[in-house]
């Protein structure tokens, strides 16, 4: 009887023990999360940051040292998102740096030799832009005369038959395009000789090298009035319809170089030519003269 009662016992003592232990599960510890995998490589931007946000824009100094890209291209970046990146030449320069696809796109002043880049398929999407006027500019007691006449050729043949100090941009810029096409209609070759000098630089080297010397330039009126207040040259000659001075804007052909960024181009080309950006390019003014006039209506 007692050792029935010490089995009981026994078991019942167990029992109890056995209830008192915490419950085990049986489901696995969660595993840890797996690191993110990174989208680049170390040292590498993230994805979006390297989007480009930019276009190339090669021009003539004219359109540079006159300011008004400075005034055109951040509101171009506000409207688009897009930076604009200028390369400042002269237009021959300009064109071969569009021409080899190093540029997205142009705003030069040579409309022939434009046009016949457009025909033989380095650019496409050209657009007469603006335009404005060349100047004769002078010393202001003008020793040459020039203040007489009212043609170019007269002019240059004053300058010349008197030896009197002109300065070339000698650049292949269209500005100096323009001057070598009235020296040939005016029968003249001035190279070589002593009283022309031909510096190959830009609008705004020049001026100031021929308010140096006391010489005789051709410029674009853009920049002789941004600069004028610190210049002792005046204008001598203006108004001759020779002087016409047409810009055009053009983007780089992507079947040529299908990397360029046509449709940021394209963007630009469209700014550029609708009714804000002509009305822009009106309303921009240096001591209070229009320095550009729209394009519209002249193609």
């Amino acid at each position: 009887m007692k050792k029935c009662f010490a089995v009981i016992l026994c078991l019942m003592l167990l029992v109890v023990f056995t209830g008192c232990q915490p419950a085990v599960s049986s489901a696995p510890e969660p595993a840890p999360a797996p690191e993110p995998t990174p989208s680049t490589s170390p040292g590498e931007e993230p994805e979006q940051e390297l989007i480009d946000d930019f276009i190339t824009l090669a021009t003539t100094t004219s359109t540079y040292d006159s300011g008004l890209l400075d005034y055109l291209n951040p509101i171009f970046t506000e409207k688009t998102g897009l930076e604009v990146r200028v390369v400042s030449q002269g237009t021959g320069a300009a064109l071969e740096t569009g021409s080899r696809g190093d540029a997205d796109v142009l705003l030069v002043h040579d409309r022939t030799s434009e046009l016949r880049l457009v025909e033989e398929g380095a650019f496409v999407d050209r657009y007469d832009a603006m335009y404005n006027d060349f100047i004769i500019v002078g010393p202001a007691d003008d020793p040459a005369g020039v203040k007489n006449v009212a043609s170019v050729i007269d002019a240059y043949n004053l300058i010349a038959d008197g030896g009197f100090t002109f300065v070339s941009r000698g650049d292949d810029s269209g500005t100096h395009r323009m001057e070598e096409r009235l020296w040939d209609s005016a029968g003249i070759n001035p190279e070589g000789q002593a009283w022309y000098l031909s510096i190959g630089q830009g609008m705004g080297d020049t001026l100031n090298m021929a308010n140096e010397e006391l010489g005789y330039a051709m410029t674009d009126r853009g920049t002789y009035v941004a600069m004028k207040d610190n210049l002792d040259l005046v204008i001598v000659l203006e108004g001759d319809p020779v002087l016409f001075n047409q810009y055009g804007v053009m983007a780089v052909n992507p079947d040529e170089h299908p990397h360029v960024k046509y449709d940021y181009a394209k963007m630009y080309i469209d700014f550029i030519m609708s009714d804000e950006g002509q009305n822009l390019i009106n309303s921009y003014q240096v001591n209070r003269e229009t320095l550009f006039f729209p394009g519209y209506g002249l193609e």
